[in-house]
């Protein structure tokens, strides 16, 4: 077995608590742990206290086998079963949500900007066909609701038991001045593991393969300083009901990124899946070339699959060139698989039944790692 340990701090500035530590009752039972004088400042540590008493149920929800480690280390410890797989590569891949935030701030919702976090993670590692082993977050902000503190960190929470993976730590900073009260930043980081001999590395990738598109769940995590300017949401248009949507804009913004570790993880065991690619900020252009060899380019049929009204709406409101929301947005793909042209029916299916709605978007031609669009 091999062991990873991982630190799980979570600092708050210059006094740091442990993630998982246990909280302390009462000023006398924490000796030295409390200061008035910080607490004058803008940095109180028993908040950072309350906050892992709220949430050490939710973290111990997504431990697995793998876990070693217990509430109250210094770092997170992980056992790598190396039993099953012969040669091991460990895939890293970090993210934080980005702009999207503010809108959370505005409508006061934070239970799903967790499992964005973790999705922009997971996502990105499952594309070298890796599983998820395990997830730590980072939360910088301007002052510490406990309660605020463990409904994002639920969030993450559920995000890791969706890509079946661990959280086995993270970091609270709070920064008293450098973030406005009720703001906040979030990053994550994520470690997975495949067999050297199952990675994706695009080399296999060959004229006439096919290429299947995976449907989002909306904008995801990406483009959201393009809509703010679009829009200028504020307080009162982000709660506005739009008829195209069929919910508030807020809410149809809101709705978190969708993790398709699952399915991918089933595809891979089922089909010969010759590369993989999700489809975040840079849209069609920027990623789908990341799963492509020297020597081939993609032709994709704009008209394969349904664009999602959200991004008929912001083309719309922002008058933006076509070419540019290809550019930016995901449009209603939030990942893409190429596979053997033979194969593209059974991966649609397995797909299908793990709950996904996939269509065939295109196709490999000669090229160069280029992407052609039919605008």
């Amino acid at each position: 077995m091999l062991s990873l340990k991982i630190g799980n701090l979570r600092n708050n500035v210059a006094v740091i608590f442990n993630y998982f530590m246990p909280r302390k009752e009462g000023r006398k039972t924490m000796g030295k742990s409390f200061s008035e004088s910080y607490k004058q400042a803008g940095v109180d540590v028993t908040a950072g206290y309350q906050s892992v008493e709220l949430i050490k149920e939710a973290v111990k929800s997504t431990y697995n086998e793998g876990v070693v480690s217990d509430l109250g280390g210094f770092g997170g410890l992980y056992a790598l079963n190396t039993e099953k797989i012969k040669e091991p590569i460990l895939v890293s891949g970090t993210d934080g949500v980005g702009t999207k935030l503010k809108l959370a701030f505005l409508m006061n919702q934070h239970d799903t900007i967790g499992q964005d976090c973790v999705a922009m993670c997971v996502n990105d590692i499952v594309c070298c066909g890796a599983k998820p082993l395990f997830f730590l977050d980072y939360m910088a902000l301007g002052k510490n609701v406990p309660e605020v503190v463990a409904t994002i960190v639920k969030g993450v929470a559920d995000g890791c038991k969706m890509a079946g993976c661990s959280l086995v730590g993270g970091e609270t900073a709070e920064m008293p001045g450098f973030y406005q009260p009720g703001e906040y930043d979030l990053a994550g980081f994520s470690v997975g593991v495949v067999e050297k001999e199952k990675m994706i590395d695009s080399q296999t990738v060959e004229i006439g393969d096919q290429v299947i598109g995976i449907a989002s769940s909306g904008v995801h995590s990406n483009g959201f300083s393009l809509i703010r300017k679009i829009f200028d949401i504020n307080e009162e248009n982000i709660d506005e009901y739009q008829e195209e949507l069929g919910m508030t804009l807020g809410e149809a913004l809101l709705t978190p990124t969708k993790i398709y570790v699952k399915p991918i993880l089933k595809l891979l065991s089922k089909v010969q899946v010759k590369g993989i690619s999700n489809i975040t900020g840079g849209g069609f252009y920027e990623n789908m070339p990341r799963m492509l060899r020297e020597g081939v380019s993609l032709q994709i049929q704009k008209d394969s699959y349904p664009v999602l009204p959200i991004f008929k709406l912001i083309q719309k409101v922002g008058k933006i060139p076509e070419r540019d929301m290809y550019n930016t947005f995901n449009m209603g793909i939030g990942m893409a698989v190429i596979v053997k042209k033979e194969e593209t029916q059974k991966a649609i299916e397995i797909l299908e039944q793990q709950g996904e709605k996939a269509y065939v978007i295109g196709e490999v031609i000669e090229g160069n790692k280029e992407i052609n669009i039919n605008l």
